[in-house]
């Protein structure tokens, strides 16, 4: 397997001999340079030991906490103050809002190997046209967050067994204090773990919980299929596909086939997601 962005690549398999033979045709194609076993790649740190493998971003950290003045700051116990909802109606418009999209941007390429911020980040990047004075504090405040878990990120651990599939997905009904739009998100774990998440905003407004339910579980379902497909193709067969939600509605509907008149609305990702449902059992 080969994995290429522009002029950097990773080069991968279970079989050193066939690595090497590709390098070598690469070389002659064009100049490269082998820098051996990976240890960074784009900014991600590879660590590697006998239980598995851990990705991080420690140093691209720390040269954000030093490019906007935060290297000696007080580290933050959370990403977010408990129950904060930002609001366009808050503060006052900044002065340079260049400034502000400069550290949302930053901010979003460290949710690489950092889930645990991604709600933050997506919340503060809602604002990148019209930021005010409090949106700043709550961007300054994720990387206060970074700076006490500078070295957390995703661990692989060695699989040893068969692993299986699980997808997590939730939503907040009309999270959105300014258009009520819920904020979706979803998980997907492989083998325990962690290899796909999104925290986004719904496109339009939903009158029912158990409708933007059922969105979120769409979507979950959308990126689980996909990720299965692309294990498929690495020879990795997952020993069972698991899609976890909250809502009782929102479940049963996804498993009856009958709708009722109030529902037809979500109709078309609730077939989604029972179709798949149906596809997974079979191929299991």
């Amino acid at each position: 397997m080969v994995l290429i962005y522009v002029d950097d690549i990773i080069v991968t398999g279970n079989a050193e001999d066939e690595i090497d033979k590709l390098k070598l045709i690469l070389g002659h194609q064009f100049a490269m340079k082998d820098l051996g076993e990976l240890k960074c790649f784009l900014g991600i740190e590879v660590e590697r030991s006998s239980n598995g493998m851990k990705i991080t971003q420690q140093k691209y950290a720390l040269d954000l906490l030093k490019r906007f003045g935060l290297n000696d700051c007080k580290p933050a116990p959370t990403p977010m103050v408990l129950g904060q909802q930002l609001s366009q109606k808050e503060s006052h418009p900044v002065k340079h809002p260049e400034k502000y999209r400069s550290l949302v941007g930053a901010l979003q390429y460290l949710t690489f190997t950092r889930p645990d911020i991604t709600f933050a980040v997506n919340q503060v990047c809602q604002f990148m046209h019209d930021p005010r004075e409090f949106f700043i504090q709550a961007a300054k405040r994720i990387l206060r967050y970074v700076k006490g878990t500078l070295a957390d990120g995703l661990f692989f651990p060695t699989v040893k067994r068969q692993p299986n599939l699980v997808a997590y997905s939730d939503a907040n009904w009309g999270g959105d204090p300014d258009s009520r739009r819920s904020i979706k998100g979803f998980s997907v774990f492989f083998a325990g773990s962690l290899i796909l998440w999104s925290s986004k905003k719904q496109r339009t407004v939903s009158r029912s919980s158990a409708k933007q339910k059922s969105r979120a579980m769409s979507d979950a379902t959308a990126e689980r299929t996909w990720y299965r497909h692309l294990l498929s193709e690495l020879g990795i067969k997952p020993n069972g596909l698991t899609l976890l939600c909250d809502n009782q509605s929102a479940i049963k509907l996804a498993s009856n086939p009958l709708f009722h008149a109030r529902s037809k609305h979500i109709e078309l990702d609730c077939h989604f997601v029972r179709k798949k449902k149906v596809e997974d059992s079979l191929n299991c």
